[in-house]
């Protein structure tokens, strides 16, 4: 398997203490600078309000397979949680669009660490994207089994 960047993600986030604990949490503008080769891909993107991110949380401790949650001091399995310690870093976040100038698209909504490579952008639906009714794996404090 193979990942390449299509970008690079700028950011007021300097070290993982000066991250919000989520990106939607906080209203600080973040910057994806896409690579002149993948510009091409970005046309249309004005039309969106919000865009799914995916980018690779390169500083993350990939050995983490058991934390704790905001939720409980009792460690949950990380494929249960939105830790961004994981064997395969991969973080998602739902960010809304502020504006798009050229190769850059501003951004809210995302808590990723600066110099973070950019992944994938996707064009968030509502019709697809959302579940109203669903749960998280966290909702309870059972044993999580």
């Amino acid at each position: 398997m193979r990942l390449n960047p299509i970008g690079v993600i700028h950011s007021p986030y300097k070290e993982r203490v000066d991250a919000p604990r989520q990106g939607r949490l906080c209203e600080n503008e973040l910057t994806l600078e896409v690579f002149p080769q993948f510009t091409d891909g970005l046309k249309g993107i004005k039309r969106a309000s919000h865009l799914i991110i995916l980018y690779w949380g390169d500083r993350a401790k990939r050995y983490t397979l058991q934390s704790p949650t905001p939720f409980s001091k009792i460690p949950v399995g990380v494929f249960a949680s939105r830790s961004p310690n994981r064997p395969n870093p991969i973080a998602f976040y739902v960010a809304n669009l502020v504006r798009h100038e050229g190769n850059l698209l501003i951004v809210r909504g995302v808590d990723a660490l600066d110099g973070s490579p950019l992944l994938d952008i996707k064009a968030y639906s509502p019709a697809l994207d959302s579940y109203p009714h669903a749960t998280h794996a966290n909702q309870s404090s059972d044993s999580g089994e």
